[in-house]
């Protein structure tokens, strides 16, 4: 079988191995792929790999030879599943595999705002401890998790997980879904209409995939029903943001911070108004990205490129079987 990878470099920049892939056939490995240069390294595969390359009709039209799209990734909003399943091209990704890292990301946002870590040392190094009198606690404001309200917009792997984490800080979570699971409820978890969240919520935290139904789902309306002086997080995807009135709401107060590790356009643009807001902390796509996390993904893509050359295909997406 010919294997190609076709940004390497975003999963797996040379310190883990590719061996679970490689041991699967010929593999050609690119760093990183330009669009115009898609279809080339494509070339004859039978099978490519990618994390964050955009895979479009056209291109999948000129690459008769495959049949199999591997994501080293939950989403796979960047290929076109519609096309590639009117050409036989299974689409597969790898569901759960970031769960831990992403939900320890998000509370690292949280921690961040309620205890200003990075504040304090900042401080500390700058000699206000060794000032007369001692540290000067108005300098920075922190508070207590305990008691605060989180609102998990989208209650999937991740949401759950965080849910967990929040009750252990002694917080309440009201849980938005399309499916929402009255059994699990109890004294520190609700389901919740998505205005009521919105409007009790002192974080809301983004856990859904980018489709048509949830691009720009949190824009000017949505913001406008939340409460005042509330935080927003956001590790799913960009485009569920409507990024220009997540800038407004900061300039009007109507958020306290906004915690973003993704963004509609990746890499971001020169100058880009909500990564340089003072009330914007920005990560650049890597809460997904810990060691372990990325040597996860490689093993269980490799594990679904098996199973679907050898006639077992799991976690394909777009209803693709192997070809006979």
């Amino acid at each position: 079988m010919r294997i190609a990878i076709l940004d390497a470099a975003s999963v797996n920049p040379g310190d883990l191995s590719w061996g679970p892939v490689q041991s699967l056939g010929d593999t050609c490995i690119y760093p990183a792929t330009a669009p115009q240069d898609t279809v080339s390294h494509i070339a004859d595969a039978q099978a490519i790999l990618v994390n964050r390359v955009s895979l479009g009709r056209e291109e999948l039209a000129r690459c008769p030879a495959l049949s199999y799209i591997g994501v080293f990734a939950t989403g796979y909003n960047l290929i076109d599943t519609s096309a590639a399943r009117d050409l036989g091209i299974a689409v597969a990704n790898v569901p759960a595999y970031s769960t831990g890292a992403v939900s320890q990301a998000v509370f690292a946002f949280l921690l961040h705002i309620a205890s200003d870590v990075a504040g304090h040392d900042s401080l500390v190094k700058q000699g206000a401890w060794e000032r007369p009198g001692g540290f000067d606690y108005s300098l920075t404001r922190t508070f207590e998790l305990a008691g605060k309200t989180i609102g998990l917009v989208g209650f999937g792997n991740i949401g759950q997980q965080v849910a967990k984490l929040a009750q252990a800080f002694g917080m309440q979570v009201l849980a938005w879904c399309r499916h929402p699971r009255p059994e699990w409820e109890g004294p520190t978890l609700r389901f919740a209409p998505l205005e009521q969240l919105l409007a009790q919520a002192d974080f809301v935290s983004l856990h859904l995939p980018l489709t048509p139904g949830t691009h720009h789902l949190i824009g000017r309306e949505a913001l406008a029903k939340m409460k005042e002086g509330a935080s927003l997080i956001n590790t799913a995807r960009g485009g569920i943001l409507e990024q220009q009135a997540v800038v407004e709401a900061l300039d009007s107060g109507r958020l306290r911070w906004a915690c973003i590790d993704v963004l509609e356009t990746e890499p971001p643009l020169p100058g880009n108004p909500l990564l340089h807001h003072p009330r914007c902390i920005a990560t650049p796509h890597v809460a997904w990205a810990c060691r372990e996390t990325r040597e996860r993904v490689i093993r269980l893509a490799a594990e679904n490129l098996a199973a679907f050359f050898a006639g077992e295909p799991q976690n394909v997406v777009n209803g693709v079987e192997p070809r006979r």
